[in-house]
């Protein structure tokens, strides 16, 4: 009879799912074969030293290990084997770890992975079997041997739900931003282009792309500025332009007249004048100068601003008779002439129309001087609108000064009297200018 002892360690084998990881661990006794995704048996009688002590040898089993007496010839599990024969033959070899008959190792696929028809593990597309537990505010994403579960972009996952994120809480936009569900929108403002990132903005330069100016445009950052040239000043509506009257901003743009044009002006002078080069100012034309006249060659031509006049020759009237070109006496052997002025002397002047006043024009004074004979000096005719008075300068002389403007053209004739007296010999008598003043049209 055999007495045997057997001393067992049996581990069984079981595939277990890890929750966390959404994937397959492998219980004791088996380890996980990468390349396959299989739980393999772990051969523990290799691995493991001194697996059975004495006598005992290790004969390695599916998920575990058997520790058996070396002696035993014949060993029968309770748990039938059918790697092992169901009965020992007297002339059978005894059971060593050498001839111990290895069980083979069935194939397991891992958690998250099935056998397919080849007998290979495959891995298992939980998010399209729709075996996933993804709450239906997220989005599943399979991965290998299980899946995860996300939000779509523009979501972010809080508390297991999927909330939209507010972007432009967080500038995403350069210029103008709209939020939606999941994503968001980017505008620019009035003058502004979107770029092709979809976010920053750029100028639109309006003076190269529809130039609403009539005349000059200026680009500026996100609009423009419509300027008109020389002459003109920009509507009340910013765009159109319209022609600036200069002549009525200032008077004294021009000497004389001046003429408004599209964009501009110029300055007129009148007859008589030339424009001199500052392009404002007007030149008197001496016409007696250039023989630009009409004055015979029996008459003087006398030049006046704007003007001229073609004087006769002096004729002297009885009882005067002619000393020279200009002055007239009357004898004193003529009795005719006890009451007239002994000479009448023919002068001629000019003053401009509205000259200033008052203005000292024309001056008169003795020619000598005598004992105990003073002059007193007067205007004996022409001024009945009293322009003029006489102002006595000294003992002899008196300036003849104009007190009203006077506007031309005009034609005017003084008699300039001056009277002397002579206590001595109790005498008085006068000598008289007659003075010719051509007031011109114009103040200049």
């Amino acid at each position: 009879m055999l007495n045997f002892r057997i001393l067992a360690l049996i581990t069984l084998s079981f595939c277990l799912p890890d929750p966390a990881r959404g994937q397959l661990q492998c219980s004791n006794g088996f380890e996980m074969d990468r390349a396959t995704g299989e739980c393999l048996d772990i051969d523990e009688c290799r691995i493991i030293a001194d697996a059975c002590r004495g006598d005992m040898m290790c004969v390695n089993q599916n998920g575990g290990y058997l520790c058996i007496p070396r002696t035993n010839t014949l060993y029968r599990s309770p748990y039938r084997n059918p790697f092992l024969p169901a009965a020992a033959s007297p002339l059978a070899p005894p059971l060593t770890a050498s001839n111990f008959p290895s069980p083979a190792r069935p194939l397991i696929c891992r958690f998250g992975y099935q056998m397919d028809e080849n007998s290979h593990c495959v891995d298992i597309d939980e998010c399209a079997s729709d075996s996933h537990h993804c709450n239906p505010t997220q989005v599943c994403i399979n991965t290998e041997g299980g899946y995860t579960c996300s939000c779509t972009e523009g979501y972010w996952l809080l508390e297991g739900q999927c909330l939209d994120i507010d972007e432009c809480r967080y500038g995403y936009c350069q210029q103008l931003c709209a939020n939606v569900p999941g994503s968001y929108s980017c505008t620019c403002n009035p003058g502004f282009l979107l770029n092709s990132d979809g976010r920053s903005c750029q100028d639109v330069d309006e003076c190269t792309t529809e130039n609403p100016c009539v005349q000059s445009c200026v680009n500026t950052y996100g609009s423009y500025l419509c300027r008109c040239d020389p002459g003109y000043e920009l509507e009340e509506d910013g765009i159109n332009c319209s022609d600036m009257d200069e002549c009525s901003i200032s008077e004294f743009l021009c000497q004389h007249e001046c003429v408004n044009q599209p964009g501009s002006y110029y300055c007129s002078c009148p007859p008589g004048y030339t424009l001199l080069d500052d392009s404002r100012t007007c030149q008197d034309i001496d016409e007696c100068d250039t023989r630009n006249n009409t004055c015979t060659l029996q008459q003087s031509c006398f030049n006046f601003p704007g003007n001229y006049q073609c004087l006769d020759p002096v004729r002297c009237e009885e009882p005067y008779i002619q000393l020279n070109d200009n002055r007239c006496m009357c004898p004193v052997e003529n009795p005719t002439c006890r009451d007239q002025p002994f000479t009448i002397v023919h002068r001629h002047m000019d003053i401009v129309s509205n000259s200033r006043v008052p203005a000292d024009i024309f001056q008169m004074q003795a020619t000598s001087r005598y004992p105990g004979v003073y002059y007193i000096f007067q205007i004996k005719s022409g001024n009945e609108g009293r322009e003029f008075y006489m102002r006595q300068t000294g003992p002899i002389s008196a300036t003849l000064v104009l007190t009203r403007p006077i506007k031309g053209p005009r034609d005017l004739t003084l008699d300039l009297e001056m009277v002397s007296v002579n206590t001595v010999v109790n005498f008085r008598g006068s000598s008289i200018i007659r003075l010719r003043i051509f007031v011109s049209p114009h103040s200049f």
